[in-house]
């Protein structure tokens, strides 16, 4: 009987991945991979970034496999990961020469290198625009070409302008404390067990990786006063770092390889706290929430702030300063993995629980006649 209950599982299953396959044909249309790499790039960011794992192609492609499905790429993402050697780690990554392309601060109105909006839909009107509709790669050539005829006409400066971090120069003003470096290796939560307490670099890892609307949820959560953090954004920041890595043969920091550029977006909460002065009355201070992500997400990496910052203090009894609460159910594989195991057989620990109450109801049957 055993074998004839495997048998008959592994015949249904088999048919039910073909089924899968013929409904994922029988449309005409075909979605190239390189299509969804060009026209889905705000999905593709999401992807790699709760993947952790750089490669649009790969996204896009697992994206195409898991026919939109956001948890369902990042399962396979995450899986392909797992199998890829890694030769090298990188060296660490300065943001402040980062190549930028937006650049914004919500506390101040002037800052050293200007306010940079680039491009966002954070001014758009949210109306669907219904000529996407009859869109071509005709009428898309056209728009670009009067665009950058239009940018012609403008002053170019030759001069690459540096960004400075907000929060440096107030700390040379004094108004934010200034903090030893800490050059110990980051904890590696793909090589290690999680455990908790957790430190931050560990906690940093997991928020990055964190499903993007459970980031969110929990970060907006904080602000509903769910959590004792209401940060103001000290600096936006979105452009293209540069990766060195370091081999046998270049030792010094000087003589490291550059392999490439990445995008990335870059916030820096600020979050006023009370503390008590010395002279035992209280002082007001700042400190810092930090987000940062895989691509163009600012959503998530302003959330990602304000729970790195909440996480901080864990004191705080709120469920976001809870480092199990929080850490643990953002994980789209942690989560979608185990709601989408409640649909496989539970046969026999459902029989045993369907057995004690009727075990129960027979006992009160039974004293109930008597």
């Amino acid at each position: 009987m055993a074998y004839v209950a495997v048998k008959g599982g592994t015949e249904a299953i088999e048919a039910s991945l073909n089924r899968l396959q013929v409904e994922k044909l029988s449309s005409e249309h075909i979605m190239e991979v390189e299509t969804i790499m060009a026209t889905m790039k705000s999905l593709i960011d999401q992807v790699m970034s709760e993947s952790s794992l750089y490669n649009r192609y790969l996204a896009a492609l697992a994206i195409k496999q898991a026919e939109g499905s956001m948890e369902e790429a990042v399962f396979l993402l995450r899986a392909h990961r797992s199998t890829m050697p890694r030769l090298y780690t990188s060296m660490i990554v300065e943001t402040e020469n980062m190549f930028v392309e937006r650049r914004i601060s919500a506390s101040f109105k002037d800052i050293i290198g200007g306010q940079v909006l680039g491009a966002t839909p954070d001014y758009a009107h949210r109306l669907i625009d219904f000529s996407l509709a009859n869109d071509s790669i005709e009428m898309n050539r056209e728009k670009i070409a009067k665009y950058t005829a239009d940018m012609e006409t403008e002053k170019e400066s030759e001069e690459i302008i540096h960004f400075p971090k907000v929060v440096e120069t107030l700390r040379t003003e004094g108004l934010f404390p200034v903090y030893e470096k800490n050059n110990e290796d980051p904890y590696d939560i793909t090589k290690e067990t999680v455990k908790f307490p957790m430190d931050r670099s560990a906690r940093l890892q997991m928020l990055t990786r964190g499903m993007t609307s459970a980031v969110t949820a929990l970060g907006y959560a904080s602000l509903r006063g769910y959590g004792a953090v209401h940060p103001t954004v000290g600096e936006l920041r979105y452009g293209q770092v540069p990766i060195y890595i370091q081999t046998k043969q270049s030792e010094h920091a000087e003589d490291a390889h550059y392999i490439g550029e990445i995008p990335i977006t870059e916030v820096e909460s600020f979050v006023p706290i009370s503390i008590e002065g010395e002279d035992g009355k209280e002082d007001l201070e700042f400190e810092i929430g930090y987000g940062a992500c895989f691509g163009k997400n600012e959503t998530k990496t302003i959330a990602m702030s304000i729970l790195d910052q909440c996480l901080e203090h864990p004191d705080r009894p709120f469920p976001t300063h809870d480092e199990e609460f929080v850490l643990l159910h953002i994980d789209a594989v942690e989560s979608t993995g185990f709601i989408s195991h409640l649909k496989l057989p539970h046969y026999v620990t459902f029989q045993s629980k369907l057995d004690a109450v009727r075990n129960v109801k027979k006992e009160r049957s039974t004293n109930d006649a008597e």
